[in-house]
């Protein structure tokens, strides 16, 4: 059997190598399209906690949209910016520590005059009907439940809120200052939230959580701070795959 033309050997193996080329040009493509999706447009969070409860539950993996509260500006016309409205979900820099990661509800929105009167939220005046929240502690607090008031009878208020709440009261409501929110946990009895350490500025906003790409039951040793690295939570998520998952919440939509 005779050996193919030099040339023919020539033709093939520059075809492999435009091949090779095409498939290493496709990998990067990919890449540098999952970093910038990564980097600007979605995060991946946990939840380590039950204050939203029933919306969000301990264990949820989630992904945050941060486009959608956007800077604004001339970008308004290339993506789909808006402002934060009340009862939109945030996630956001805890203004105590930075270095973590909250999510909570929107309650109260710059220029709003709140207050709580036996766990009712009063916005401006009128109840707030809101059907995603719930009480899962009977015993009465009147400072959580009857806010804003010079009374902490839980201890757990921080000690800058406290001295700076009483600047921001008017004829007993609070008035949000430009720029910052009042963020609550949808389980109210239940939440670390603005009752108890102060506004969320408009700057510390992340974005929107979006959908629940997988949930399950076993409390997650992880949680919304990213101290652990990524290399840690991808294996902690590896190893929680198979383990009591939560099935009917997957790409469960958060609202």
């Amino acid at each position: 059997m005779t050996s193919p033309p030099l040339e023919a050997n020539a033709i093939n193996e520059k075809n492999v190598r435009q091949s090779s080329n095409g498939v290493m040009k496709s990998l990067m493509g990919a890449v540098v399209i999952a970093l910038f999706v990564i980097t600007f447009v979605v995060q991946a969070f946990q939840i380590p906690s039950g204050s939203m409860e029933r919306t969000l539950l301990i264990g949820d993996y989630v992904l945050v949209d941060k486009v959608h509260f956007g800077p604004g500006g001339v970008w308004n016309r290339l993506m789909p910016y808006r402002e934060i409205e009340r009862g939109d979900i945030v996630v956001f820099h805890y203004p105590v520590d930075p270095s973590q990661h909250f999510v909570k509800r929107v309650i109260g929105l710059p220029g709003d005059h709140l207050r709580l009167r036996e766990g009712t939220v009063f916005i401006n005046g009128q109840p707030l009907h809101e059907e995603y929240a719930i009480h899962t502690v009977r015993a009465f607090d009147f400072y959580r439940d009857n806010f804003p008031t010079d009374m902490d009878t839980t201890g757990n208020i921080n000690t800058a809120w406290h001295s700076a709440l009483a600047r921001n009261v008017q004829h007993g409501e609070l008035v949000v200052p430009k720029d910052k929110f009042f963020v609550m946990g949808d389980n109210r009895d239940q939440s670390s939230d603005s009752r108890y350490w102060g506004f969320v500025p408009r700057q510390a906003v992340v974005g929107q959580p979006l959908i629940v790409y997988l949930s399950v039951r076993e409390r997650p040793s992880i949680g919304m701070d990213e101290s652990s690295g990524r290399l840690a939570r991808s294996a902690h998520l590896l190893a929680h795959f198979w383990q009591a998952p939560r099935w009917n919440r997957i790409f469960h939509l958060i609202r």
